[in-house]
């Protein structure tokens, strides 16, 4: 009796070792190669930006992998991207970006991994009392161009955005008037709003949504940009693209990136947490991610860390710890 339990112990003990091993081959295969371990992405200067590039931060560092962020314009990202500078973007705002994309969706340089975002908008607007002057339209515009002084303002030289109103201008869709476009950066932009609101004088910009703009000034977006900004007063989406084979090296990240899916409400909070109470990016990232755990955990389905434990309990702990 005492042979038979010492070789029913020794095989319970092989078949749980055996199982040991099956985890810790699930697990090996899990992670991603060390080459992964550093994640290069880019920012332009945007706000919404910074912050989901912040979001993404915190869960990558916490997973066990670095986060190198570059400021770059957005050709120059897609440059990099191509040439595997730039592993992922989490701004390739849509359709605004549709012609600048185009060239290397179609050699297949770079992928579109994610829509990260949908309800969101991009075109021109006009502070409330302009709007309730008569300008509601991209046509009102042309009739008013002497009350703006024939400037559109926009954001950084080369901004896909800029390039469609570069476009629009070129086509004369807003009239026979001697428009420009004044180009600076988003912070630059929104400091001619500024100054043009508390003055109560005319001023047409760029807007978006997600931002901080839409409460800190009172906006009225456009209608009939659709040939430049697309339909709904330029509702867009917002994808997440990455370099090409990025998703094949390196699976448990694309998992990640393909599951980080954000929401305007969310990045509206964030926003105004940097920018009302002037925290940091990765502290406002941490305030909202640690008020969303469900969100988190949409993100982390499947995902481990680079070392290939479960990704949950670790970024758990991360946000916890603060």
């Amino acid at each position: 009796m005492k042979r038979q339990c010492n070789a029913a112990i020794r095989r319970l003990g092989a078949a749980l070792a055996a199982s040991a091993c099956v985890v810790a081959m699930q697990s090996a295969h899990a992670a991603d190669p060390q080459t992964c371990r550093d994640v290069k992405m880019a920012a332009p200067g945007w706000t919404d930006i910074d912050a989901t590039n912040a979001m993404a931060g915190v869960v990558l560092k916490a997973l066990g992998y670095r986060q190198d962020v570059a400021n770059l314009s957005v050709p120059i990202t897609y440059q990099g991207l191509k040439k595997g500078q730039v592993d992922v973007f989490l701004g390739n705002w849509m359709p605004a970006q549709a012609p600048l994309v185009k060239p290397f969706v179609d050699e297949k340089s770079i992928d579109v991994l994610h829509a990260n975002l949908s309800g969101a908008k991009f075109t021109l607007a006009v502070p409330d009392y302009v709007a309730a002057a008569g300008v509601h339209t991209f046509a009102d515009l042309a009739r008013y161009a002497d009350r703006f002084g024939g400037k559109i303002y926009g954001i950084e030289p080369g901004a896909p955005a800029n390039q469609n109103i570069k476009r629009m201008l070129s086509d004369h869709a807003l009239g026979s008037a001697n428009w420009s476009l004044v180009e600076s950066s988003e912070t630059g932009m929104l400091t001619q709003v500024e100054r043009a609101v508390r003055d109560k004088r005319w001023i047409v910009f760029l807007a978006w949504e997600p931002h901080l703009m839409n409460t800190k000034f009172h906006l009225t977006y456009l209608s009939g940009g659709d040939a430049y900004f697309g339909p709904n007063y330029g509702g867009a989406t917002v994808n997440t693209v990455t370099r090409a084979g990025f998703a094949g090296q390196c699976a448990n990240l694309a998992r990640l990136f393909r599951q980080m899916t954000f929401s305007v409400d969310v990045e509206n909070r964030m926003i105004a947490d940097m920018l009302d109470n002037k925290t940091s990016p990765a502290l406002a990232a941490q305030h909202v991610l640690k008020a969303e755990p469900a969100l988190v955990e949409g993100w982390l389905d499947g995902v481990t860390t680079a070392s290939g434990t479960p990704a949950l309990p670790a970024v758990r702990a991360a946000l916890d710890a603060r």
